[in-house]
Formats: C-alpha cells, sequence, structure tokens
C-alpha cells in the first residue's frame, strides 16, 4: 500500500505479551516515517494486573475474550503468572500494572502512541502518568528476561 500512497501511520496491536510488531514493521515504520499508533497496549485487560482464573470464567458469554488464546488455558495460566511478576517490577518502580505495560511500550522510539481504553475517569487518571515514566536499562533487561524465559 505504502508504494500506492504514502502511509501516515500504523495501528498494530503491541504489548508486553503480543510481540509481532517487534518482527519487522517497527523498523519499517521507522524506516518510512510512519507513525506508530499501538493498539492493545494492555492485551485486553490481561495486562491490568486485575485478572484472575476466577474473573475470567466470570466474563459474559458473549465477551470476545471468552475465544481468545490469551484467556483460555494453557496460555492464561502463563499470563497469569507474568503478570504477577510485572506487578512486583511496577510496584519496585512505584508504578502500577497498567502503568508499567503503557510505559513498556512507549519505550520504542517508533511508537508514536498508544491507544488505551478505559471505563472509569479514574482509570485514565492513572493510565496518563505512564507517559512520564521512564524505564531504566536493568528494568528492561528484567522484563525482557521474563517475557522470553522458559514456556514463552
Amino acid at each position: 500500500m505504502h508504494k500506492i500512497h504514502p502511509i501516515a501511520s500504523s495501528q498494530p496491536p503491541y504489548s508486553l505479551l503480543r510481540r509481532d510488531a517487534e518482527a519487522g514493521l517497527l523498523q519499517f515504520c521507522k524506516a518510512q516515517n510512519i507513525g506508530v499508533v499501538a493498539y492493545g497496549p494492555m492485551q485486553e485487560g490481561l495486562l491490568t494486573g486485575t485478572f484472575t482464573k476466577e474473573r475470567v470464567a466470570a466474563l459474559p458469554k458473549d465477551d470476545f475474550r471468552r475465544n481468545n488464546a490469551q484467556f483460555t488455558d494453557p496460555k492464561l495460566s502463563a499470563n497469569l503468572a507474568i503478570v504477577e511478576q510485572l506487578k512486583r517490577i511496577a510496584a519496585r518502580e512505584k508504578l502500577t500494572c497498567p502503568q508499567l505495560a503503557i510505559a513498556w511500550v512507549l519505550r520504542r522510539p517508533e511508537v508514536t502512541s498508544a491507544i488505551v481504553g478505559a471505563r472509569r475517569p479514574a482509570q485514565i487518571e492513572e493510565t496518563v502518568k505512564a507517559a512520564g515514566a521512564v524505564l531504566s536499562p536493568p528494568v528492561l533487561q528484567e522484563i525482557e528476561k521474563l517475557l522470553t524465559g522458559p514456556g514463552r
């Protein structure tokens, strides 16, 4: 499409749990001066740190997450274990888990913004603080190790 008309921005899904965009898309966008608006930085709510297996089981029957592989075992158990570790990292950095997840996405220079959903104004007030968060290289290395460790 870029050959037909210059693209101004791309909106790929991108989160701690969904990193497909790193396999070339982010680099392409940077090289072509295309803005990247990351979609789903909190992975449909999984990275809020509030999900449990019980909460997933109680989702309404028409909730799209019921058919999402990230919300069914064995992936769900692995994701929840990662989120527990991310919550500890976030607390140590004086961030919430959502703030950590958004800051991680925004750390990439190719990412110009992130789409963050909210159901309540307080959620917006919390997540907007991620825009100013800077994750140090040791923290980024710790997260990378967590995300690429055994079973990932």
